[in-house]
């Protein structure tokens, strides 16, 4: 038999059941009513594993309950928040089907507002998304379902955007290579190859002659002090040569070495 010792208040609506083992059970305060438990009051064994099997549903529910009223959960998020809690397996089962049963736990509608939410906010793209959807434990038909909200044009005005951002980030390449690297860029957000087709389209990137110009000094410089040992002619081949592997205009490349022979003059 075991002895109530004291009764005291917990987080929330929770209550912890001390007992005179030592042991403490904690309980939401339906259960510590329904059971009617008292200080003083003797239980037995039977009884204790009563109070925990209730215990358990009921402070996984409780707590389940706050979880969700952040934002919406899928199925896995809540098994993995409760199994984190210690809640008992079959209890963490019965949870989900009650929070199915009360609307607040739906995979599909989950699924549409993360999908919204995300084309709204982020730089993803529907494969990213899909991704981090099965990571969250959704179905193929509930990922689907949610990403019919991101439309084509949504997906293009999202890549037109991230698009600027990038090649903003790479004005120090040349715009071939700049070109690439944004391309690159679309396909690792999770975006196919027509939408990217259809960003680049429209923003219609120009090339800056100057800018080129500008970059080509600065690289072309770099590598005339790395090869500076070697003897002239092969020196001017390693530049050409490392200018040109980082796909820059061969005109400008070509305007950058006149500059540099008419230096050479002075």
């Amino acid at each position: 038999m075991e002895t109530i010792t004291k009764i005291t208040k917990d987080k929330g609506q929770f209550y912890l059941i001390w007992l005179s083992s030592g042991e403490k059970l904690r309980v939401s305060e339906d259960t510590l009513v329904r059971q009617r438990l008292l200080k003083g009051q003797e239980l037995s064994e039977e009884m204790v594993e009563k109070i925990k099997k209730a215990g358990s549903y009921d402070v996984g529910l409780q707590l389940s309950l706050n979880y969700l009223s952040y934002q919406l959960r899928s199925k896995k998020e809540i098994l993995d928040y409760l199994k984190d809690k210690e809640i008992l397996t079959e209890d963490r089962k019965k949870i989900v089907i009650r929070l199915e049963e009360m609307n607040l736990l739906d995979d599909k509608i989950f699924s549409e507002s993360y999908v919204r939410t995300l084309m709204r906010t982020s730089d993803r793209g529907p494969k990213m998304i899909e991704q981090q959807l099965k990571r969250k434990g959704l179905n193929d038909e509930d990922i689907q379902h949610g990403l019919t909200f991101y439309t084509m044009d949504e997906q293009v005005e999202v890549a037109k955007a991230t698009a600027e951002k990038a090649m903003r980030r790479y004005r120090t390449k040349s715009f071939k290579d700049a070109l690439q690297k944004v391309q690159m860029h679309l396909m690792q957000k999770g975006f196919n190859r027509e939408v990217i087709d259809l960003a680049l389209e429209e923003l219609s990137f120009e090339k800056d002659e100057d800018q080129e110009l500008d970059v080509i000094r600065k690289e072309g410089d770099k590598l005339w002090e790395k090869h500076r040992k070697l003897d002239a002619y092969k020196r001017l081949m390693k530049v050409k040569q490392g200018l040109f592997q980082k796909r820059f205009d061969s005109d400008l490349i070509q305007q950058y070495f006149d500059e540099k022979e008419l230096e050479n003059e002075e």
